[in-house]
């Protein structure tokens, strides 16, 4: 053998090492590598195109789960995901997030509480419950009790009344709805004529809207009030004549009935 060609020979020995080393070198790198965890970044309040694109880049998969309305933030921003943030994960793991909606979700009429008649308070719990705000545009008298529902209003449209449920109405989530409701002064009514009527007639000419305030007896001298005639009212009576709702008529009685009145 010439040394030409044993210089060829070791030559090409040590070729083959020299790969085999760096074979077994790339082998040894990737079999240390395979399985490492990394860290998981945080991804919540991140718009989620922005997200995907650093997640590619850092070898992880981002897809979307669920997208739901939340009032006041963006829509695409990322709300949760699944591992957490900072989560110890292998390279081309999947992370499951959570988005919010572009548009809010709208409610009809039905999907709403009952409103109409019922209690302002707790009306406003429920409704909060489902992202919907609601503020008082306004009291009307009413002859029941106070803060119920009268009205209700979506901008300037009455949409909820005694007889009205607006057809096809629709509400957003984190819209607004105006309520009018019931008080109990400030009705106005006729004022009834007591006077020749005897107590108990009276009270029943009232009714709800008006009481018998403070009784004087005539001459002040004692009076059967069970068989007492009005002979005196104040405010008086006059045709056309009204009287705030819930206020008191103050009269005089007496044990004899005036002449002047019809028998």
């Amino acid at each position: 053998m010439t040394i030409k060609k044993f210089l060829i020979n070791l030559f090409l020995m040590a070729l083959v090492v020299a790969l085999v080393i760096i074979g077994i070198l790339f082998w040894l790198k990737s079999y240390t590598n395979h399985g490492q965890q990394i860290e998981l970044p945080d991804y919540v309040g991140i718009n989620y195109d922005t997200a995907k694109k650093d997640a590619e880049d850092k070898t992880f998969q981002l897809i979307i789960k669920d997208s739901v309305h939340r009032v006041g933030i963006r829509g695409g921003e990322i709300l949760n995901q699944v591992p957490v943030a900072y989560s110890k994960v292998k390279e081309n793991r999947t992370v499951y997030v959570t988005t919010a909606k572009f548009n809010a979700d709208l409610l009809s009429l039905d999907d709403l509480p009952a409103l109409y008649g019922e209690e302002y308070a707790s009306k406003k719990q429920e409704l909060g419950y489902l992202d919907i705000e609601t503020e008082i545009k306004s009291y009307k008298f009413d002859t029941g009790e106070a803060d119920y529902i009268l009205e209700v209003w979506q901008g300037d449209k009455q949409i909820i009344g005694k007889n009205i449920k607006g057809s096809g109405v629709t509400v957003p989530r984190g819209g607004k709805l105006s309520f009018v409701l019931s008080k109990t002064q400030g009705g106005m009514t006729d004022i009834p004529n007591l006077r020749c009527n005897q107590l108990s007639t009276a009270e029943f000419m009232m009714s709800n809207s008006l009481r018998i305030g403070k009784i004087t007896t005539e001459g002040g001298g004692a009076v059967n009030q069970a068989t007492a005639w009005i002979i005196s009212q104040y405010p008086p009576y006059s045709p056309g004549g009204k009287i705030e709702m819930n206020t008191s008529i103050d009269i005089t009685i007496s044990n004899t009935k005036p002449k002047d009145c019809p028998e």
